[in-house]
């Protein structure tokens, strides 16, 4: 009998900020998680919501204090790049389901006035019908559980907003014609139901070959590191990636309170001061200059929304570099 080695304890750390992760392909956004919490030896972790394990890009990752404001990213805009291969349907959408129907592409048709035409038909307010190969729930089963199973189920249009929308031909394998999409959309919209459509209003039918996600809420891909740049780095250069608390709040209006006043703040109590009205602000300590937590500003008063610790403070300003 062969003995098994004894598995090493992690020993695990508080870490405070967000990783901006390059998910790679065929990685699901938890997967991904884990696999960083443990190169980080990080404590608590949590993700700003799902990424398609078959996109890659953006994935922001949070980290202790974080974690707090993590549902922040979920209601923010999401840019993607993708692309549609014209002529085929499949099952699921992409390049991973049953070819369902075939037909042919006239290139001469994909004018530029006609790619405009579809363009703005796309943009603002759309309505979509959920895919079934989606994690979407119906009577507490995943739509991809019933489509496993053979079973097709009734599902109700959603709204969601594209704000902006540029399509391009471009062309894949062997001289195949595609539509290169590039989109910036609200949470909820599903890119392969957008190609698909694309493509059914261009008369031919389209699946995606390719998704990734280059921008959300502001935090662009040219900020991400990838997984195995962070598997060759060292614990120093890991923890060097990982960026400020406040990185998730950079839409937020900004405010700072004195020494008594931060304090009253932290204990959960309203302050009133000349402040306008604001839905989102970021509240900071003077002394030491910290983040304290995220409030909004309603006639005059600033009230608490989501507030660190005092030791979520404390450990975030230990671990600064210092001057």
């Amino acid at each position: 009998m062969i003995e098994r080695a004894p598995r090493i304890r992690v020993q695990r750390r508080p870490v405070h900020g967000v990783l901006l992760l390059d998910k790679p392909l065929g990685l699901s956004s938890n997967n991904a998680l884990q696999k960083v919490k443990w190169l980080l030896r990080a404590e608590r972790a949590g993700h700003t919501g799902t990424l398609d394990p078959l996109a890659t890009g953006v994935l922001p990752l949070c980290f202790g204090a974080a974690t707090k404001f993590s549902a922040l990213q979920l209601d923010a805009p999401k840019t993607y790049e993708a692309v549609a291969l014209l002529g085929i349907t499949t099952s699921t959408g992409d390049a991973e389901g049953e070819v369902l129907q075939r037909r042919d592409v006239d290139p001469g048709q994909l004018t530029p006035e006609r790619l405009a035409q579809v363009q703005a038909q796309f943009t603002g307010a759309i309505r979509q019908v959920p895919p079934m190969h989606s994690a979407l729930k119906k009577d507490g089963k995943a739509l991809y559980e019933y489509a496993r199973a053979g079973v097709e189920v009734e599902r109700a249009p959603r709204d969601v907003t594209i704000h902006a929308l540029e399509l391009a031909v471009s062309q894949v394998g062997k001289a195949q014609t595609a539509i290169k999409i590039i989109v910036t959309c609200s949470k909820g919209t599903y890119i392969r139901t957008l190609g698909e459509d694309i493509g059914q209003a261009l008369g031919c039918g389209a699946h995606l070959t390719f998704l990734r996600r280059i921008d959300t809420g502001g935090l662009g891909v040219q900020r991400c590191v990838t997984l195995a740049a962070l598997e060759a780095m060292t614990e120093d250069e890991r923890l060097a990636c990982v960026q400020s608390v406040d990185t998730l709040l950079a839409q937020h209006e900004r405010v700072t309170l004195d020494e008594s006043e931060a304090g009253r703040f932290l204990s959960g109590l309203r302050r009133r001061g000349p402040w306008a009205d604001a839905p989102a602000v970021a509240v900071y300590g003077t002394r030491p200059r910290a983040l304290l937590g995220v409030a909004h500003v309603a006639q005059g008063e600033l009230i608490p929304d989501r507030l660190l610790s005092p030791l979520e403070i404390q450990q975030i300003l230990e671990s600064a570099p210092r001057a």
